[in-house]
Order: structure tokens, then sequence, then C-alpha cells
């Protein structure tokens, strides 16, 4: 039992990481059959990871029909953008808030400020070809941004709520950050966040948020409008949501 268990677990991850990356690209079939060739695994686990993901957001799944990745829509994105609007930026605050009164909420900011700021210093001095392979640093550090704001957040209905969403914006990511200059925008932004909370300043930290948002909102309107996204045409450009 415990061995089907961590086959389904790992399919799984590996259906959920190919999306976010991906790999994967809006629109494409998941048949049970050949992913079930390619992972080496029965079946039961693919339809049980498909069902998984398909509560997430990131399959559309309808038995007894072809599941597929969840498409992308300019009207899908700003509805998710204005709902995490609500979110982020109340988050930020309270972690901020919470710091002035607690200097040990502030440790894991002012090592991820550390790191930002080193990151910065190695990024600039390379050429643009190892600028974009070292993208997935940047990655990790803004990843470990969001989950420490999750970890920190002293209401934890609002910090569910921000952790239910991450499948979501992780699959943004990779369209966001299309070029050097919005990667170091957006490192411009998190610098903002991480100094608003390492000084406890819940007011900017919540402005320092929002600011972000819009501005990656805004990033990812042009990358779906200009191209199409080397995704192909299952993307549905839904330009009246």
């Amino acid at each position: 039992m415990a061995r089907a268990a961590g086959k389904g677990e790992a399919v799984y991850e590996r259906l959920k990481g190919d999306i976010e990356s991906l790999r994967l690209r809006p629109g494409a079939k998941l048949s049970e059959v050949q992913l079930g060739e390619e992972l080496n695994a029965s079946r039961t686990p693919v339809r049980e990871a498909i069902r998984r993901l398909a509560r997430e957001g990131l399959v559309d799944f309808v038995p007894g029909e072809v599941a597929r990745v969840a498409p992308i829509s300019l009207g899908g994105v700003r509805a998710l953008f204005e709902f995490r609007m609500l979110l982020e930026p109340r988050a930020a605050a309270s972690v901020a808030a919470a710091g002035s009164a607690d200097e040990r909420v502030l440790v894991p900011f002012r090592g991820l400020l550390d790191r930002l700021e080193a990151f910065d210093e190695s990024f600039r001095a390379l050429d643009s070809a190892a600028q974009t392979g070292s993208y997935q640093e940047f990655y990790g550090i803004t990843e470990a941004f969001d989950q420490a704001v999750i970890a920190a957040c002293r209401n934890p209905y609002l910090a569910r709520t921000i952790r239910d969403l991450r499948s979501q914006t992780v699959r943004l990511r990779h369209l966001s950050h299309s070029g050097p200059r919005r990667m170091l925008t957006s490192l411009e932004e998190h610098r903002a966040m991480l100094k608003a909370i390492t000084h406890g300043d819940a007011q900017a930290a919540e402005a320092a948020s929002r600011h972000h948002l819009a501005q990656t909102l805004q990033a990812l309107i042009d990358s779906l409008t200009s191209q199409d996204l080397a995704l192909g045409t299952d993307v549905s450009l839904d330009v009246t949501g």
C-alpha cells in the first residue's frame, strides 16, 4: 500500500512540475495510457494525479473525456491577480507588523535579502546567455520569499488561501520573467518588499507587494498579447475577461 501511495505521489509531482514549468503546454492532452507508459505507472495513479491537479485548477478533467492541461487566458490571469491583490499585500503587511513586535519573525527575510543582494551582483556581471541560465536561482529566491510570507502570516485562513494559489502563480512565473530587463525589475520589486518587511514597515510592505503584483500582471498581459507564448494555439486569449 505504501509503495502504491509513493508511486502515486511521484506521478503527481512529476505531472505538476511539468505543467508548472510549461513543459506540458496549456491545452495539451493528458492520455492516461501514454502517461502511464512514460512514467512507468499503471493507469490508477495517473488518473488520481490528474484528478488532484484538476482540483488545483491545473487540469481540465471531465470523467469519460480526455483531460487537458488547463488553458491560460487573459481573463483568467486578470481574475487571479485581482484576487491575489486582495490577499498578498495584506499578508505582507501582517508579516511586517509581526516582525516589528518579534525580531525572530524577520530572520528568514534578512537571510533572503542577503541572498537577493548576492544574486543581483553576480547576475549583472554575466553575459546575456549566462543570465538566462541563472533564472532558476532567482526563482528559488522568490519562491522562498513567498513561502516565508505564508509561514509567517499570522492569519491562518489568509496563509492557506495564498498557499492554495501557488500552483497557478508558479505556472505564470515563466511568462512574467520573459527577459533580463523584467528579471531586474522583479528583483528590485522583491528588494523593496524585503526591505519593508525587515524594517517592520507594514504600510510600505503592503504598497510594495501591491506594486509588484501590478507590474507582474502587466508583464503577463504584454507576454500574452505580443506573441503566441511559444505555447501554440492551445492558449486562450480571452481579451474580454
